[in-house]
């Protein structure tokens, strides 16, 4: 039995993640559920699942969560040192990490820290302190399972293979939404358009950085520091498909990928359950006819990234090189912008050179816990202002 707790259980990961654990209540219980401001959804997760630990955005709303909870948890906290409860007073095993931003960034560290089982489904936290934190990882023992299907992807081809034998790994890319726009289609592009994912069930701000091609900019910035790759040896391709979530390329000619439905409850119950398999009968399914063991043919296809069109790999791989707080940068400034053009103050094509500007004006510096959260905060502040004069024009 695996004690869990999820840091982040109103999103979609969380959500999913809740999903599984409910389907296999022989093999995971539930220790601790912090969310930020959807307490309907919280108190109902924690009702039916009755952690000790339950967590809540600020104290005014777990005032209110208290009283819609049909039982009597250990603890209700709320904001940053309800989350650090939750991830290490909670006397869970593992930590689903699935929050946005870099709230949870402190609670993830401790977790690290103390060397528990993470299930890191955090895009801002690894982006801009991968580094930091599995550094920390390698020293303390904590085994940190990437929830992403494409690092899940790569971290399965790469179970039992030494690193230095790989040649090359590649990050898949499903193109969203907007990948057969022209540039005049995307300036006129909606956020109605953007959310519109072909394939993917994923909440708003993933579905806008899959528009952007974003989130594969801030994959191979997490593949670099999961993986400990340089950047030259992580390569992006567009699949429109989403069948097959990642290449390993090793140094002998071979090839190892990970093929499976795009179901996100495939790599969080691997990361949950690791190093042992869960039964998915109807995700079995889903992948049978999706590499075409069913009755149509199925056809994969690959093509390159359109650099001219979505920059955003681009400068994800410029933040990389740069090192230090600068992926830190990219990952705020563009959470920040994504946000903008969803409240409608900024277009679409706006997203892109706000990012750029931001890492254009911050400053070089050390890449300690202090110092990328002074990063975070300096993309963030450098967004607004950009995003305030981009509403004057």
């Amino acid at each position: 039995m695996r004690r869990i707790a999820i840091l982040g259980s109103t999103g979609s990961i969380g959500r999913q993640a809740i999903d599984v654990i409910a389907r296999h209540p022989d093999r995971f219980s539930v220790m601790a559920l912090a969310a930020n401001h959807n307490i309907e959804q919280l108190a109902h997760q924690a009702n039916e699942l009755r952690p000790a630990v339950v967590s809540a955005g600020t104290p005014d709303l777990a005032a209110r969560l208290a009283d819609l909870l049909a039982y009597r948890p250990q603890i209700v906290a709320s904001g940053a040192a309800g989350l650090m409860l939750s991830s290490t007073q909670s006397q869970a095993d593992v930590v689903v990490a699935a929050t946005d931003g870099m709230a949870a960034l402190q609670a993830v560290t401790a977790a690290v820290r103390a060397g528990m089982h993470v299930a890191l489904a955090n895009k801002e936290v690894l982006v801009g302190a991968g580094r930091y934190l599995c550094g920390l990882a390698r020293t303390s023992g904590a085994r940190i399972i990437p929830v992403d299907s494409e690092h899940s992807a790569l971290f399965q081809c790469l179970v039992g293979e030494h690193v230095s034998s790989v040649a090359t790994v590649v990050l898949t890319a499903s193109g969203g939404p907007f990948w057969d726009f022209e540039r005049e289609q995307l300036e006129r592009a909606t956020p109605e358009d953007a959310l519109r994912h072909p394939i993917w069930s994923m909440g708003a701000k993933n579905t806008i950085d899959s528009a952007t091609l974003m989130n594969k900019g801030l994959e191979v910035i997490e593949a670099s520091h999961l993986f400990d790759l340089q950047p030259e040896k992580i390569r992006v391709v567009v699949h429109r498909q989403s069948i097959a979530h990642g290449f390993v390329v090793f140094a002998d000619g071979n090839v190892k990928a990970q093929l499976a439905a795009p179901d996100m409850r495939l790599p969080i119950g691997y990361a949950l359950a690791y190093p042992e398999r869960l039964p998915a009968p109807v995700a079995l399914t889903r992948t049978s006819e999706a590499i075409g063991l069913g009755s149509t043919r199925s056809v994969l296809t690959f093509e390159p990234v359109d650099d001219r069109r979505f920059p955003s790999v681009r400068l994800a791989y410029n933040a990389l090189h740069a090192g230090g707080t600068y992926p830190a940068v990219l990952s705020s400034a563009n959470e920040e912008a994504g946000r903008a053009f969803l409240q409608r103050k900024i277009k679409f094509t706006d997203i892109c050179p706000i990012v750029e500007q931001a890492l254009a004006a911050h400053p070089a510096g050390a890449d300690g816990l202090e110092e990328i959260e002074a990063a975070d905060r300096f993309g963030r502040t450098f967004a607004r202002d950009a995003i305030g004069a981009a509403m004057q024009r």
